[in-house]
C-alpha cells in the first residue's frame, strides 16, 4: 500500500479496489450484527418467559434437587443470553454520536457470540430439566447432549472452522467482496 493509499483510507476515503471506505464498512457491519440480533432475541425472550412461569405450575412441587439445580441453571443462563444478546442495541442508543462505532461494533461483536454460547446453556438445561422430567435421567442426559453438541457445532465450531480456513478481513484491508454480505 502506498502511503496515498494507507492516508485515503485513514481519512475514511475509498480504497483502492473502490469499494466502500472504512466509516460504511464499520456502519454496515453494525447494521448487519443488529439485524441478525433482531433474529435470535424472540427466541431467547420466549425460552426466559417459558421458564419464568415454571414456578408457578402444580408439578413444580415435584422436582428433586437436581432438576431445581436444572432449572436455576437453565433460568440464569437465558437471562444473562437475552442482557447479552440486548446489550449490542442497548448500547447503540446509549452511545448515539458518540463518533465511536468501531469499538461499540468490537464489543457488540463479542456481545453477541457471548451471548449464543450461554444461549446453549440455557437450551440445554431446559432440554434437561423437561426430558428429565417426562422421561428419566438417561434419555435426558443423552438427548440433552446430542442437542447441545450440534447447536455449538453449527453456531460455534463451523463458523470458526470456515474463518479459519479462509483469510480473515480487517477493518484496514479492503475486503474485495464489498458485494458479499457475510
Amino acid at each position: 500500500m502506498t502511503d496515498r493509499e494507507g492516508e485515503r483510507r485513514s481519512r475514511g476515503g475509498r480504497d483502492a479496489t473502490g469499494g466502500e471506505t472504512r466509516k460504511e464498512r464499520i456502519d454496515r457491519e453494525l447494521s448487519e450484527l443488529l439485524q441478525e440480533l433482531r433474529v435470535a432475541l424472540p427466541g431467547v425472550q420466549f425460552l426466559l418467559a417459558f421458564l419464568l412461569i415454571v414456578p408457578f405450575q402444580p408439578r413444580v412441587s415435584q422436582m428433586t434437587q437436581f432438576q431445581q439445580d436444572v432449572y436455576l441453571t437453565s433460568l440464569v443462563a437465558a437471562a444473562v443470553a437475552t442482557g447479552l444478546l440486548i446489550a449490542p442495541a442497548a448500547q447503540h442508543r446509549l452511545l448515539f454520536r458518540q463518533r465511536d462505532k468501531e469499538s461499540l461494533l468490537r464489543r457488540s461483536n463479542w456481545s453477541a457470540l457471548a451471548g449464543l454460547v450461554v444461549l446453549t446453556v440455557a437450551i440445554a438445561a431446559a432440554l434437561l430439566l423437561v426430558v428429565d422430567m417426562l422421561f428419566g435421567r438417561t434419555l435426558a442426559w443423552g438427548v440433552t447432549a446430542a442437542i447441545a453438541a450440534l447447536l455449538l457445532c453449527w453456531w460455534i465450531a463451523v463458523p470458526v472452522w470456515i474463518r479459519r480456513r479462509n483469510p480473515q478481513d480487517s477493518l484496514d484491508e479492503p475486503s474485495g467482496r464489498e458485494g458479499d454480505a457475510t
